[in-house]
C-alpha cells in the first residue's frame, strides 16, 4: 500500500465516521484524560511524554524500558510531574522492565495511548505490538532503520482501525512558523522550484557508560553511535530535515548520489560523522543535503532553503524564516534571530523556530484521539524513512542509487544478539 492508497481508504473510512457523535466512535468526552504510557524513559522519550502531560489532556500512568535504572528513573519524575499537575502517582503494576515490556505495556487495558521512545531498531517491533493491541500510537522517527522494517511498517499500517490514532514523530512540520511557510509555498510563492539545500550541523552524542556493563548493554545505552540500532546519523538525526523537503515538494526522491565517511569520530561505534547527499526529485528538482556530528562546541545550525522562479525560502531551525522575491513574506517572530544561534537540544525540545512545535503536535494528535478524524501517519513515516535509507545506501556504496533499486536490494540488518540476556 503506498502512501496515496493508504490515505484514500483513511478518508472513506473517516467519512462515514463523521456520521456518528465522535464521543460514540471514540470514546472519550471532550475534556477526559487519555492514559498514557512510556515505552523508552530516556532523554527524548521522558521530553515528550512530559510535554504530552504539560499541554494536553493525556496524563502518564504507565511506564515501560528495558533497564530497571532507566524505569525507576523515569518513575521518580513522572510522580513529581503528576504531583505538580495534581494527578495520581503511577501504580506499580503499571512499571514494565525487560524485553517484553513492550508487550506488557501494550496488554494494559488501564492505558489509551503508547508513546514509543525507544531506540530505532525497535520502532517497528514495537509499532506492531502497539497497532495489535488497539491502542493509539505516538512513534518517533524513523519508521525502519533498513528496507526490510520500512516494508514490514507498510503492512502494519493497513491493520491500523478506522478509529485508532497512529502519528509519526515530524514534528517539525507542525512548527506555527514552519507550518505558515508550507502554506505559502504550496500556494505557489515560488512558482517552480529549481533546487533546494539543507543543513543539519550538530554536535556529537555523549556516552553512556555503566560499571561491569557487557558489550550489548554497552551498545544498547549508546545506541546513537551504533548504526544498527539508529539507522546511522542521516536516518536518525538528520530525517527531519530530509522530512521538510519531501513534504513541501509533496514528493520523494527518485535517487540520490553521496558521499562522506567516518573522518574525525575515534570513540566505539560505526556511524559517519558526516554526509553530503544530492537527491533527484521529480521534475529534475535537486536537493543538496549536508551534516555533521561532532565536536564538543556545542555548535549547531540546521535549515531548509528553496529556491523557485519567483524567489526563494529559508526555513531553519534558528532565523528568519521567510520568502525573498516577488511574494515577500516572513515570520515576524523569527527576524531577530540569526540563523545558527540556535542550542542543540540532546532531547529535541528545541526552541526558536521549533518552541512549539513539540506542544502543538501532541496537541493535535491527542485531538485526532478524543473527537477525531483518526490519523495514520505510517506510511507518510516510511515514506521519509526510505528517503534517508536512499541516500545513506549511496553513501555507503558510492554509486547512485535509484528508489526502485533500493527497495529491490531488500536489505536487512540484523540485531546480531538477544534482549533475553536482559530479562
Amino acid at each position: 500500500m503506498n502512501r496515496r492508497e493508504l490515505m484514500q481508504s483513511g478518508t472513506a473510512a473517516v467519512s462515514g465516521m463523521l456520521l456518528l457523535d465522535p464521543r460514540a466512535v471514540f470514546g472519550y468526552e471532550a475534556n477526559s484524560a487519555v492514559q498514557h504510557g512510556l515505552l523508552g524513559c530516556g532523554n527524548r522519550g521522558t521530553a515528550v511524554a512530559t510535554s504530552f502531560a504539560q499541554n494536553t489532556s493525556a496524563r502518564v500512568v504507565a511506564l515501560a524500558d528495558l533497564f530497571a535504572d532507566n524505569l525507576a528513573a523515569g518513575r521518580d519524575h513522572f510522580n513529581k510531574l503528576n504531583t505538580d499537575l495534581g494527578q495520581p502517582a503511577i501504580d506499580s503494576n503499571l512499571l514494565f522492565r525487560g524485553p517484553h515490556a513492550f508487550e506488557q505495556l501494550a496488554d494494559a487495558k488501564q492505558v489509551d495511548l503508547i508513546q514509543i521512545s525507544t531506540p530505532p531498531y525497535f520502532h517497528v517491533q514495537h509499532l506492531e505490538a502497539a497497532v495489535a493491541s488497539g491502542k493509539h500510537v505516538y512513534c518517533e522517527k524513523p519508521v525502519g532503520v533498513d528496507v526490510a522494517q520500512a516494508r514490514r511498517a507498510l503492512e502494519i499500517a493497513k491493520k491500523v482501525k478506522p478509529n485508532q490514532s497512529v502519528d509519526i514523530g515530524f514534528q517539525c512540520r507542525q512548527a506555527p512558523p514552519i507550518a505558515a511557510l508550507d502554506e505559502k509555498i504550496r500556494g505557489g510563492a515560488l512558482g517552480k522550484i529549481a533546487v533546494v539545500t539543507g543543513n543539519y550541523y550538530a554536535p556529537a552524542s555523549t556516552e553512556k557508560k555503566r560499571e561491569g556493563e557487557g558489550q550489548d548493554e554497552y551498545r544498547l545505552r549508546n545506541w546513537l553511535w551504533d548504526r544498527v540500532l539508529s539507522g546511522d546519523i542521516l536516518v536518525e538525526q538528520n530525517i527531519h530535515i530530509i522530512d521538510l523537503c519531501n513534504w513541501m515538494l509533496g514528493e520523494h526522491p527518485l535517487k540520490a548520489t553521496a558521499t562522506g565517511g567516518r573522518n574525525v569520530l575515534t570513540h566505539y561505534g560505526d556511524c559517519w560523522d558526516n554526509y553530503q547527499v544530492d537527491f533527484t526529485y521529480p521534475n529534475d528538482v535537486h536537493f543538496l543535503f549536508a551534516s555533521t556530528q561532532y565536536g564538543s562546541d556545542g555548535a549547531f545550525e540546521a535549515g531548509l532553503r528553496l529556491s523557485g522562479a519567483n524567489g526563494s525560502a529559508t526555513c531553519p531551525y534558528a532565523g528568519p524564516i521567510a520568502i525573498t522575491g516577488s511574494n515577500a513574506w516572513s515570520w515576524q517572530d523569527s527576524e531577530s534571530t540569526v540563523p545558527g544561534s540556535g542550542r542543540f537540544a540532546a532531547n529535541g525540545a528545541f526552541l526558536d523556530n521549533l518552541k512549539y512545535a513539540d506542544r502543538d503536535k501532541e496537541r493535535t494528535f491527542v485531538a485526532s484521539i478524543v473527537s477525531g478524524p483518526a490519523h495514520n501517519q505510517i506510511a507518510d513515516g516510511v515514506d521519509t524513512a526510505l528517503s534517508c535509507i536512499l541516500g545513506r545506501m549511496a553513501g555507503y556504496q558510492k554509486r547512485e542509487v535509484t528508489w526502485e533499486e533500493m527497495l529491490a536490494q531488500k536489505e536487512n540488518w540484523p540485531l546480531g544478539f538477544s534482549l533475553e540476556q536482559f530479562a
